[in-house]
């Protein structure tokens, strides 16, 4: 009986904007001889990185399958996509409605035991990042990505083969070896268009802050002061292109202004554990009830609250409940208020998940696709989740001063998002329990970042 063939693919998406215009990559290797046997790109209208990623996938599988309808293969997936790589391996639940289907597909075109997956640095993954870009920039010029005008390939060189590194006869981690030696060589990739403005913006990777100064439960943003050096799929402001300067504009009328309340603290706060919504669901401890009560009455002596809305989990809800009780008014729970979920790390300190979860922390901390272990939410998720919530809010409180009583990873997202700031950022704000900030959204898409992080009230 022959052996089977290995394979190793390579795939990546992007979208310009997120959602935006998109569009994905895809290559076939074989590890032998580094050589590339199919190539597929497209551009797919508007959508988001993460479902650009999946279609690339999906392209990737496809191709193998029908260049080798006949043949018992053996697929080695790479791609710098943490989220598709971990939940296409049964690590990481498939929670977006967007994704299911897409994650169902690709599990349909090889049988399940043909194929396995490596998450890879995005360095690595250049012949089909460069393939995306093409296809996003023929989508631009009202095409279609056409291989006989791809240059995708030119400027990865592929050197003969490494020695077969040890390893069993044809195992796909071996494969994967010989690939990552042949592609050594390969000279660097010019500078591509980054899949969101905000990465453009970001430059060179930042500094990484001690981890000591990890804020409460490392509640998502405030983890420890340690920058994420992946890209996040950033999320669009308004549906109208913002108008930028000092021009005349129309008259905006009064913007939709958000005062952006954090929860009082809870027992797990200075104990800077991990608290989001998968654990425990701890209510105010003395002090934050006290904190709570001195927001109420900071509130009360301004009297420009009209409405109030709250994160459904209890601590929001009580500072919530202190409030509108001073001030006369309901409050309106949101789900999408809500805090990361933390997975197997909640009620955790740093250190311990460090000690028991160190190559997911590392992951984490690596990518803002990565997730906490057991099936947690990665900040991409919860600023697609936060901005949704956002727009939805805009549009009901156009004009109104609204309280929004929520956590650390929400807040934190507001501020990034409004400002377009790139994902690190979240690592670079001091949000203290009970403290206020306040954005200002505009008719015309422009958001204004008022105050951050003031306590003043609290004495």
């Amino acid at each position: 009986m022959p052996a089977p063939r290995q394979l190793v693919v390579e795939a990546d998406g992007g979208s310009r904007g997120n959602p935006g215009p998109a569009g994905y990559g895809a290559v076939v290797i074989d590890p032998d001889t580094a050589q590339v046997l199919a190539e597929a790109a497209e551009f797919i209208g508007v959508a988001s990185n993460n479902v650009a990623e999946y279609r690339g996938l999906i392209a990737a599988l496809t191709a193998v399958r029908d260049l080798f309808p006949d043949t018992d293969v053996r697929v080695l997936v790479r791609m710098d996509s943490k989220l598709v790589v971990e939940q296409m391996s049964g690590r990481w639940k498939i929670k977006h409605p967007d994704m299911k289907p897409l994650a169902a597909r690709a599990a349909e075109i090889l049988p399940a035991s043909s194929v396995t997956y490596e998450w890879i640095p995005r360095a690595e993954n250049k012949h089909a990042d460069r393939l995306a870009n093409e296809a996003m920039d023929a989508g631009r010029r009202g095409g279609q990505w056409e291989p006989s005008s791809s240059t995708a390939g030119l400027d990865t060189p592929r050197a003969a083969p490494e020695p077969e590194p040890s390893g069993p006869p044809g195992d796909a981690a071996a494969g994967a070896a010989k690939v990552r030696a042949a592609m050594a060589a390969a000279r660097p990739a010019p500078a591509r268009a980054p899949k969101s403005p905000q990465a453009a913006r970001a430059g060179q990777a930042p500094d990484v802050p001690q981890a000591a100064q990890a804020p409460e439960s490392p509640q998502a943003g405030q983890a420890p002061d340690v920058p994420q050096a992946g890209q996040a799929p950033d999320v669009p402001q308004a549906a109208q292109a913002p108008q930028v300067g000092w021009g005349s504009a129309p008259d905006l009328g009064s913007p939709a202004t958000f005062v952006l309340l954090r929860h009082g603290e809870t027992v797990l706060t200075p104990e800077k554990r991990f608290s989001g919504s998968g654990g425990g669901d701890p209510e105010l401890s003395a002090t934050g009830r006290d904190q709570a009560a001195r927001a109420a009455d900071a509130f009360a002596a301004r009297g420009t609250v009209q409405e109030i809305v709250s994160s459904p989990l209890r601590r929001c809800r009580e500072t919530a409940a202190a409030v509108a009780d001073r001030l006369g008014l309901e409050v309106r729970i949101e789900e999408g208020l809500r805090e990361t979920d933390f997975g197997a790390w909640e009620g955790l300190t740093f250190a311990e998940v460090r000690e028991r979860f160190g190559s997911d922390l590392s992951a984490w901390l690596a990518s803002p696709e990565a997730a906490p272990t057991g099936g947690g939410e990665s900040f991409t998720e919860v600023a697609e989740r936060v901005a949704a919530t956002r727009d939805r809010l805009i549009a009901a409180y156009a004009g109104r001063t609204v309280l929004l009583v929520t956590h650390v990873t929400p807040i934190k997202t507001l501020v990034r998002l409004a400002l377009g700031a790139p994902p690190e950022s979240l690592f670079r704000m001091e949000l203290s329990p009970a403290s206020l900030s306040v954005v200002a959204y505009y008719a015309d898409g422009n958001p204004s970042l008022r105050l951050l992080n003031d306590t003043s009230h609290l004495g």
